[in-house]
């Protein structure tokens, strides 16, 4: 089974938050050392905790320190800007990468309203014209004249283009334009995850370059070399989750400090329900969990996010992972 990266650029507590973009570089390169198959960025904006505001500007730094990882967007939000301009942009990216270019994309904003709306005007009425969106990004990326217009600069290469999401629209869509489709497991703990699949492939119309359905999912995953000890880190994680519950962003929390402080009686239920589907533990129960799911649902990769207050805890899940499932840096 091939493994993949999700990285968030998460700003830490106690450190700063153009460190955690630097981080994310030294993530890459350790992660295509691993012998993982892609490594992915997200977009989020006006967000204490995920700074990764541009992924395509971090891709093309991830380009020019890897050699064979593919590098994608998980993804571009696309209602915020003019089709043709990414297109522009991934096409520049392939030219610095070839052959390793995937572009994902999302119609949700990444953001609260008020800050899509001062990303694009036009912010609702962008979100509906997504899936034309899409079929421009199709011909743009292709290289080929579209609406008497090409996006260059045109190679042998072409960008990859995936339809990321956490419900059954995005499913539909990808479904609909032959696409690859990657749905957001750790968004939800996995809620809705067999019905947007089991759409996907049933709806599934096959393209050229997409004969088959090609499904993946990304989870969030934290491994260990004891169990007590990826527990105990994962903590951090739990206490975010708990104050997103509140309105409460902010960079991730040391885990110690949060053992000492502990969790309130009725946080307790929460956390509880988060630890009973978390991927955490040792380098083999958590690989068992993700086997299991994988098999589950038919998938051949799993893409992971894994958060850490230490960025060696980090770097060192990512490490027993790649051991457990015995990837090699040939790809």
């Amino acid at each position: 089974m091939k493994l993949s990266v999700l990285d968030q650029s998460i700003s830490i507590a106690g450190s700063s938050e153009d460190a955690a973009i630097r981080d994310t570089l030294e993530l890459a390169v350790h992660c295509e050392q691993l012998g993982y198959h892609r490594f992915w960025l997200s977009e989020h904006h006006s967000l204490a905790t995920i700074v990764g505001t541009a992924p395509e500007i971090l891709m093309a730094a991830v380009a020019a320190r890897t050699t064979r990882i593919r590098i994608g967007s998980a993804g571009v939000m696309l209602p915020h800007y003019a089709a043709l301009k990414v297109a522009e942009q991934f096409r520049v990216l392939e030219a610095l990468a070839p052959g390793r270019i995937d572009l994902g994309v999302g119609r949700a904003p990444g953001a609260d309203m008020r800050t899509a709306q001062l990303l694009n005007p036009d912010a609702y009425a962008a979100a509906e014209k997504f899936p034309q969106q899409i079929r421009d990004l199709q011909w743009w990326t292709a290289g080929e004249p579209h609406h008497g217009v090409i996006a260059h600069p045109r190679g042998p290469h072409l960008p990859q283009i995936w339809v990321l999401g956490s419900s059954d629209y995005g499913a539909q869509l990808a479904a609909h334009f032959g696409l690859p489709y990657a749905f957001a497991y750790f968004f939800a703990d996995g809620q809705g995850v067999e019905q947007a699949l089991d759409l996907y492939r049933t709806l599934y119309k096959p393209s050229e370059r997409h004969p088959v359905p090609q499904p993946t999912i990304c989870v969030w995953a934290l491994a260990a070399d004891t169990e007590a000890e990826a527990q105990h880190h994962a903590l951090s994680r739990e206490r975010w989750r708990i104050d997103r519950m509140r309105g409460a962003l902010g960079p991730l929390k040391a885990p110690d400090e949060i053992a000492a402080r502990g969790f309130s009686h009725e946080e307790e239920p929460v956390v509880e329900a988060t630890r009973r589907k978390a991927l955490v533990g040792t380098a083999a129960q958590v690989g068992a969990k993700m086997r299991a799911l994988a098999d589950s649902l038919g998938l051949d990769e799993l893409v992971i996010n894994t958060w850490a207050h230490d960025p060696a805890v980090r770097r060192r899940s990512y490490a027993l992972l790649a051991s457990e499932f015995g990837l090699s840096s040939g790809g």
